[in-house]
């Protein structure tokens, strides 16, 4: 049925909304992605901060058997400074972290392009983000109408990102 964050190809999201229908719901924004992985899935963690990444460094270092999982970050869809580059990245693949969706920005894409994990986000820019650690874990967010609950599953392909749960 719904298998998610083994090392196997994930199955293509038009496929499972064809398969599941209303059991997923489908975000309407267009993501783009910027991992080595097109094609991802895995168990959600959520986090809320905005323009501020230390909470989202400190959750991906910290979390407990982080494989198989995927961070669902709410940056408020900034623009402005960038939530993730490649050090930050880089931690999520040493830990074993099977993708990450910041919906706000991501900067060191080449970089972020031969990294063995899943990343989208809705685009890029160089400015960095605050430091002071604001944001809250494992909470509720919604994304452009689409509820992520921590615990629930999310797919992730090159036509989007599908949650169920």
């Amino acid at each position: 049925m719904f298998e998610s964050g083994t090392d196997d190809p994930v199955e293509a999201t038009a496929d499972l909304v064809d398969r599941y229908g209303s059991e997923l719901a489908s975000v309407p924004l267009q993501f783009r992605s910027y991992g080595g992985r097109p094609r991802f899935s895995g168990v959600v963690v959520t986090l809320k901060c905005f323009e501020d990444n230390a909470l989202l460094k400190q959750t991906l270092a910290d979390e407990e058997s982080p494989r198989g999982k995927v961070l669902v970050v709410d940056g408020g869809g900034s623009y402005r400074s960038a939530l993730v580059g490649d050090i930050i990245a880089g931690i999520a693949v040493r830990q074993g972290w099977t993708g990450l969706i910041i919906h706000g920005v991501v900067r060191d894409s080449v970089a972020l392009s031969g990294l063995d994990i899943g990343i989208k986000a809705l685009g890029t820019n160089p400015a960095k983000s605050a430091k002071t650690g604001a944001g809250q874990v494992n909470v509720p967010i919604d994304i452009a109408g689409v509820r992520f609950v921590p615990g629930s599953t999310v797919y992730c392909d090159e036509d989007g990102i599908v949650v169920r749960g």
